[in-house]
């Protein structure tokens, strides 16, 4: 009688998979020189691209339809994009003189400062607050006829300044994209195959930075999330007209 073939145990299986999904992914990278040459490539590209971009968007300086919140303290909606810049690092990697980073730094504002009043127990934490966000302001105490305080006062410049920071990993051959500040006061970073930041990609990361469309977001997986830690307002608040 001949005895039937055991099923392969549970770890044989994933064995297996993980085995075929390397040997997947080592006919997709190219050579190591072929991918180093491919990715600086690339990136000198996109520097380029942006930094024309950029220069258009100071001339034109559209409204930025995004709203920056800082529960329940502040926010900034509609700014308009004020000015801007990219920047590049380079490094000896493999006996070659590659792009270390390519990085966009702009700023968004509105027009008119806003006024926030809060007690004074509660100022210095949203002092501490808007120094995380990295937002301007200008601090006074407002006392009665006794020279009691009673309020802190905030007159905030309503600023954002944003930051998008492009970082290849030329041995895994990927291009880590890392936007801080640009729909919000937190930061996300994305992780894209380099033949995937193209030019149609370019173009959504501007919609995305002008508010016009979310579409960037959904171009490459999510490799990480994070705000800045806010410490919480305690005692109540009032916004000046």
């Amino acid at each position: 009688m001949t005895e039937s073939p055991q099923n392969p145990s549970l770890l044989e299986r994933l064995r297996e998979q993980s085995d075929a999904m390397r040997d997947q992914d080592a006919v997709k990278r190219k050579p190591l020189e072929e991918a180093l040459a491919d990715i600086d490539r690339r990136l000198w590209k996109t520097f380029r691209w942006l930094e024309e971009a950029l220069g258009h968007l100071e001339v034109i300086r559209p409204q930025v339809v995004h709203e920056f919140r800082l529960p329940p303290l502040l926010t900034i909606a509609l700014p308009r994009y004020e000015k801007g810049f990219v920047s590049y690092r380079r490094k000896a990697y493999g006996g070659r003189d590659l792009l270390e980073h390519v990085e966009v730094f702009y700023r968004m504002k509105q027009d008119v400062p806003i006024v926030i009043k809060v007690q004074p127990g509660a100022a210095p934490t949203f002092d501490e607050r808007l120094r995380a966000v990295q937002v301007p302001f200008h601090y006074r105490i407002e006392q009665d006829d006794a020279r009691v305080v009673r309020h802190g006062i905030f007159t905030v410049t309503p600023v954002v300044t944003a930051c998008v920071r492009l970082v290849p990993d030329y041995r895994r051959q990927v291009i880590e994209v890392t936007l801080r500040n640009v729909d919000r006061f937190e930061s996300v970073i994305l992780e894209f195959t380099p033949d995937k930041l193209d030019e149609s990609a370019l173009e959504d990361l501007v919609r995305f930075i002008l508010g016009e469309a979310n579409t960037f977001l959904r171009r490459a997986p999510l490799a990480g999330l994070g705000r800045p830690r806010m410490p919480e307002l305690r005692g109540p608040l009032q916004v000046a007209g």
